[in-house]
Parts: C-alpha cells; sequence; structure tokens
C-alpha cells in the first residue's frame, strides 16, 4: 500500500485537477482547492518516500509490487508492476521531494496565471510520468514512463502557448527527443529478441550466457550486449541531454520556471542517468560503449561549461550547467562509478532546484526581468532569494575541506566523480583520464559561470529600469519556504548521505549497483564493476604514494585515503580560482565595464562562438532542418499532392466532376431537344433490330 500511495497520489491529483477545476471540467472545483489538494498530495508521496528510502536502504527491505496483468501476448509479457529497491528508493526521494516543493513554490510564481488548475494537473502528471519510469521492472513500462515525461514536459514547456516561442521550444524538445527514443525502443526491441523477456531480472540472469552473441544491424555484425547498451544510451543521451542531442535542453526556459526546476532537478533530464545505472549489468559486457559514455560524458561537461560562461539570461546560465553537471553523471556511469553517478544526481537535485527557483524569485522580483545585464545591486531587495543563492553557488562549485567530511553538498559527490575518472585512468583507461582532466577544468569554468551569476545579478549598481528597481521585493513565504528547505539540502545533502552512498555503499544500495569500498574516510569508496578500476599498485609505483615526500610541494604526492593528494585538492583549487576571477572582473573591474566593452567591440570570435552556442543550433539548421523541410516539400507536394492525391482520390473526384459537368449540358431544358434525342434513340434501336433480323 505504502508504494502504490506514494506512485498513485500525484496521478489522483493530477485527475481532479485537470477533470473538476480547468474549464473542460466545468469549473466544478476552482484554483485554490486544486492547488491545495495538487500540492497536499505530492507532500504526502514525498514524505513517504523518504520512508521508503530508510526502510529499503536500510532495511533492506526490497519489494515486488505486481499492480495488474498489462501485456500478455505470445512470449512477451509485462506486468504492470513496481521493483522497489535502493535505487528506486532514492530517485522516489528525488523526484516526489522536488515536486512538491516546486508545487508549493508555484503557489506564489503563479498567483498571477489565470488556469492554475491546468498548470498544477500538468505538474503533477509529469511527477506521476516520471514514478512510473523510476518504478518500472520491465522495459515496457520504463518505456511508457520515458513517453510520459515527454508528452508532460512538452504541455509545460509550451504552457504559455499562445508566445510563438514557447510552443516552438516546445515541439523542439518534443521531436528532439523522439530521436532518442528510437534507439531506446530499437534496444528494448532487440533485448527482447535477444533474451525473449523484458523484466530486468530475467535479462540480467541470462546476460552472461548472451555476453558473445552477435547480431547482425545496418549491414554490420556486432556483440549483442555492445549493440544493446549502444542503443539504450542514445534514448538516454536525449532525455539527459548529452552532447548532439541537448539542444532542447537551453530552449526548455520558455516555460514557467518551476518547470524549469523540475525538469532540470528531478525528472526528466535525470532518466537517462537512471537509466544507466538501472541496467548498468549490460553497461558492464559493453566496454566499448561504456568508453564512449565516459567519453561523450566528459565533452558534454566541458562544452556545456564553454556555453554558460557567457550566457545573460538567467535562466540559461542554470540551464546549460545542467547540461555539464549530467556531463558528470555519465561518465562517473561510463568508468564504472555508478554509485558516485547516483549520488551526484541525488545531491544535484537540491541545489540546481534551488538554483532555479531561485532565479525564479530574482525574475519575480523584477517583474519578469531575465537578462542579467539589467540587474544589479539588488541584494538588499531579496536577501532570503540572495542568501539561498549564495548556498546553492558554494554547492555546485563544489567548496569543502579535502580529506575531511566538511563541505557542501556538490564537494561530496562531483568530487568523488572526479576521483573515479582519476583511477580509470591510472588502471588505463584513456577516456578515463581524459574525464579526469576535462572535469577539472569544467569545475573551474563552473565556479567562474555561477559566481558570474551571482555578481551580475545582486551585486554593484542596477542597469535596468528604475522604476523595476524601486517596485523590487522579496518573495512571498511560498516560494521562501522551498528556498530555505533546499538550501538545508544543499548544505547537508552530501554529508549526511555520503557514508550511505559511497564509503558504505555496499549495504546502502545491497545489490541494487555495484560497489566496493577501499579504505576509509572522505571518497574512499569506488565501484567494484568499474571496468578500470583503481589499480592500487600501479598507482602507488607511478605516485609513490606509500612514500612522504619532502621538498616544498612533496606533500601533494602523500597518499590521502588512496588517492595523492593533489587529487583531492585540485577541485577545490579550480573552483576557489574561477570565484576569484569572476570576482576581478564583475567587482573590482566592474560589470558595467564589461557589458560596454562587448557592446562595443561585438565580443571578438571567440565569445560569439560561445555565445552562440558553438553554432550547433545553425549547423543543424543548414543540414538536418533543411533536408528534412527539402525532402518534405517533395514527399508532400510531389508525392502526396501530384501522385497519391493527384492520381487518386483528387484525380478520381476531378474526373468524375468534369465527366459530370459535360454530361449536364446534355440537359438544355428545351422539348425539341429532348424530343430530337428520343427520335435519334428510336432510330438507332430500329437500325440495330433490322441489322438483327437481316443477319
Amino acid at each position: 500500500m505504502l508504494y502504490l500511495i506514494i506512485v498513485f497520489a500525484p496521478l489522483l491529483g493530477a485527475a481532479i485537477s485537470g477533470l473538476t477545476g480547468t474549464r473542460f471540467g466545468g469549473q466544478k472545483l476552482g484554483e485554490k482547492p486544486s492547488m491545495i489538494i495538487t500540492t497536499g498530495l505530492l507532500f504526502l508521496s514525498g514524505i513517504l518516500s523518504w520512508v521508503a528510502l530508510f526502510k529499503v536502504g536500510i532495511g533492506h527491505e526490497a519489494a515486488q509490487v505486481n499492480v495488474l496483468r498489462w501485456m500478455d501476448v505470445g512470449d512477451m509479457k509485462a506486468n504492470w508492476a513496481f521493483k522497489i529497491d535502493t535505487l528506486t528508493a532514492v530517485m522516489l526521494v528525488v523526484v516526489n521531494s522536488v515536486s512538491a516543493l516546486v508545487h508549493l513554490y508555484s503557489w506564489g510564481y503563479m498567483s498571477d496565471d489565470k488556469f492554475k488548475p491546468r498548470f498544477f494537473a500538468y505538474l503533477s502528471l509529469f511527477t506521476f510520468a516520471m514514478l512510473m519510469l523510476v518504478t518500472s521492472d520491465n522495459f515496457i513500462q520504463l518505456f511508457f514512463g520515458w513517453e510520459g515525461v515527454g508528452l508532460a514536459s512538452y504541455l509545460l514547456i509550451g504552457y504559455y502557448y499562445k508566445k510563438p516561442s514557447a510552443n516552438a521550444a516546445a515541439i523542439k524538445a518534443f521531436v528532439t527527443n523522439r530521436v532518442g527514443d528510437v534507439g531506446l525502443a530499437l534496444g528494448v526491441m532487440t533485448i527482447f529478441l535477444v533474451f525473449g523477456s523484458v523484466h530486468f531480472d530475467t535479462v540480467f540472469a541470462a546476460l552472461e550466457q548472451n555476453s558473445e552473441r552477435t547480431l547482425s544491424f545496418l549491414g554490420g555484425e556486432y556483440n549483442a550486449m555492445e549493440l544493446i547498451a549502444a542503443l539504450l544510451f542514445i534514448g538516454a543521451m536525449g532525455k539527459s541531454a548529452q552532447f548532439v542531442l541537448h539542444v532542447w535542453l537551453p530552449d526548455a526556459m520558455e516555460g514557467p520556471t518551476p518547470v524549469s526546476a523540475l525538469i532540470h532537478a528531478a525528472t526528466m533530464v535525470t532518466a537517462g542517468v537512471f537509466l544507466v545505472c538501472r541496467v548498468h549489468p549490460i553497461f558492464e559486457l559493453a566496454p566499448a560503449v561504456s568508453g564512449f559514455i565516459t567519453a561523450i560524458g566528459a565533452f558534454t561537461a566541458f562544452f556545456a561549461a564553454t556555453v554558460a560562461l557567457v550566457q545573460n539570461d538567467i535562466k540559461r546560465v542554470i540551464a546549460y550547467s545542467t547540461c555539464s553537471q549530467l556531463g558528470y553523471m555519465f561518465f562517473a556511469a561510463g568508468v564504472g562509478a555508478y554509485n558516485a553517478a547516483m549520488f551526484h544526481l541525488f545531491t544535484h537535485a537540491f541545489f540546481k532546484a534551488l538554483l532555479f527557483l531561485c532565479a525564479g524569485s530574482v525574475i519575480h522580483a523584477l517583474h519578469h526581468e531575465q537578462d542579467m545585464r539589467k540587474m544589479g545591486g539588488i541584494w538588499r531587495k531579496v536577501p532570503w532569494t540572495y542568501g539561498a543563492m549564495i548556498i546553492g553557488t558554494l554547492a555546485i562549485t563544489g567548496i569543502g575541506i579535502p580529506g575531511t567530511q566538511i563541505g557542501f553538498a556538490g564537494f561530496f559527490s562531483k568530487d568523488a566523480i572526479i576521483e573515479a575518472a582519476y583511477s580509470a585512468g591510472i588502471g588505463g583507461s584513456n577516456a578515463g583520464a581524459f574525464a579526469f582532466w576535462v572535469g577539472i577544468i569544467a569545475a573551474l569554468m563552473t565556479s567562474f559561470y555561477s559566481w558570474r551569476l551571482i555578481f551580475m545579478t545582486f551585486h554593484g549598481t542596477y542597469r535596468g529600469d528604475k522604476h523595476t528597481f524601486d517596485h523590487a521585493h522579496e518573495s512571498p513565504w511560498t516560494m521562501r519556504a522551498p528556498l530555505i528547505l533546499l538550501s538545508i539540502g544543499a548544505v547537508i545533502a552530501g554529508a549526511a548521505f555520503y557514508s550511505r552512498f559511497m564509503s558504505n555503499a555496499g549495504d546502502f544500495w545491497h545489490g541494487a549497483l555495484p560497489v566496493e569500498s577501499h579504505g576509509e574516510g572522505h571518497h574512499a569508496a569506488l565501484p567494484a564493476g568499474n571496468l578500470y578500476a583503481m589499480a592500487e599498485t600501479t598507482a602507488s609505483d607511478a605516485h609513490h604514494a606509500d612514500e612522504h615526500h619532502g621538498g616544498l610541494f612533496g606533500w601533494l604526492f602523500n597518499k590521502v585515503h588512496g588517492y595523492p593528494f593533489w587529487v583531492l585538492l585540485m577541485p577545490l583549487l579550480v573552483s576557489v580560482s574561477g570565484g576569484i576571477v569572476a570576482w576581478f572582473m564583475y567587482i573590482r573591474q566592474g560589470a558595467e565595464k564589461h557589458i560596454a566593452a562587448i557592446e562595443n567591440t561585438g565580443g571578438g570570435p571567440l565569445y560569439n562562438f560561445l555565445l552562440n552556442k558553438w553554432y550547433i543550433d545553425e549547423l543543424y539548421e543548414v543540414t538536418v532542418v533543411r533536408a528534412t523541410r527539402f525532402f518534405g516539400d517533395i514527399f508532400w507536394k510531389i508525392g502526396d499532392v501530384k501522385i497519391i492525391d493527384g492520381l487518386g482520390p483528387n484525380g478520381v473526384a476531378a474526373f468524375v466532376a468534369g465527366f459530370g459537368k459535360r454530361l449536364s449540358k446534355l440537359q438544355s431544358g428545351y422539348v425539341f431537344h429532348y424530343a430530337f434525342a428520343m427520335l435519334l434513340g428510336v432510330s438507332v434501336l430500329i437500325l440495330v433490330a433490322f441489322r438483327g433480323f437481316g443477319g
């Protein structure tokens, strides 16, 4: 019953609000009851999700809940059932906790909206679809939830449907994700072809005996596990906005800010990371695809961070930050550190939701202004928002003391990922070594653009309309309360859950993920399933870890909890350095100086390259979009209109109409015409009759 309430409470709220609180439902319920019911049910699910986490993660009370018989066609059987293990419980907490706070926050943010029941119904539907995805015990149910979040995101991104830009963004998200979903669908079909089942446990039990099997695909022969892993990852790339399929994510900002927080922190973009972790036994048998995941994740982290450096829309900066952080999660999964990937997903939910909701609070205070060039000096106007944004920034930049349990949430999870990549690198993985150094560089850029956002938004002099500044105000308590709760999570989530996710991981995950603990203390846990597991002796030889070095910098190579100290120190150094550079540029020199310089010079080639997102959208326009339009026009104007319609229904109709029009001319209305026709007909009959007799 516990899990049924957790999963179906949001659906119940969506149904009540959607059917009885909208115009379609005849306004039987009204705005306030719709808001109360949907928010209350989400808080119920959120509280019970924490109960489930402690029951499963600590009490090891895993469960299999059969809801109903669903699909039973020949050998293909897929019931509607819940697979409840620690991985599921973590996702339940992330999804429902953030969604509940987003619902509450929306009370204030959407106060002027005329269609609140519809909005809250969409939010609850979005949450339910994600819950169906993370609780699934088979690939068909997972695909159902996968497509459900795609539908809900389309509805929410295009919520302001009268805005052309919102409609375009919704379509872009929907179409881009359909590209990835083709890969996922093919992967599920291939799984059924190879294993004859779509149930996770059945498939995982039969992996070893099929590990050497090959399949023909697109004219080539491929290892079945590598092919399945590649197809599944294509789906994950679309949902989690990895490079090439990332283009929908920034445009998703067209939806209301609470939607952005829900998409980026807890639902849609985390689906891909969850999928890779859920089916990790498949990826462990696909080293080539795992290496590709490591490389594409690292490159996405770097690419998105470079773009965020120069964005001026406060929400777009945070959006590209999400894309970059997802890259970290994927390269962690790629090197086999699935527990580190999930740990970062968990902590990221708190500080990313916090950052987005703080941005929404700023936008709300400044009457929907989103351009940071028109902000500045507002920290005294919105002190609660300012404090929460500082906490979120400290969390995402990973501020903490290496080798200790002192730090913000991102310090524990992001550093664990970087250390896992380092372990993979010294274990012989080129992709792991690449991910390690790219992760360090991305951390530097993360710090710079995060503090740039703080300094441009809250410090200096106000650069916008004076009337807007005079009327700027702190958000209502319905918006402030979620900021406070998320701030607490951004501060303590890393330290509080590190031992569960990492150092004591085997007891916590209890088989849901492969983990192995090495040593004690901060960042001591490394994944047992790591394809490029750390070779302790190699590390010792390479870095002389067991020796205490002398000299000024010798201490950098002394081993701390299994790592050279410089590995633990490097993320903190680059984070502090990025903040110092941002302070020097935007506080010491002043944001106005840089804004004016860019306006006067045009920014230069590199600035414009980054501002225009590496021109990826333009590249899509001149290749995929134009080619699609060209062939679409051919199939439409020639194939459909001229050939199918022209020779088919339209052609037949035109012939009949033309023939009838010509035939109708015989109906002149004159009696002598009809008499002549009758006489002519009788003459023909007589002629035929006489010829017959004569024959």
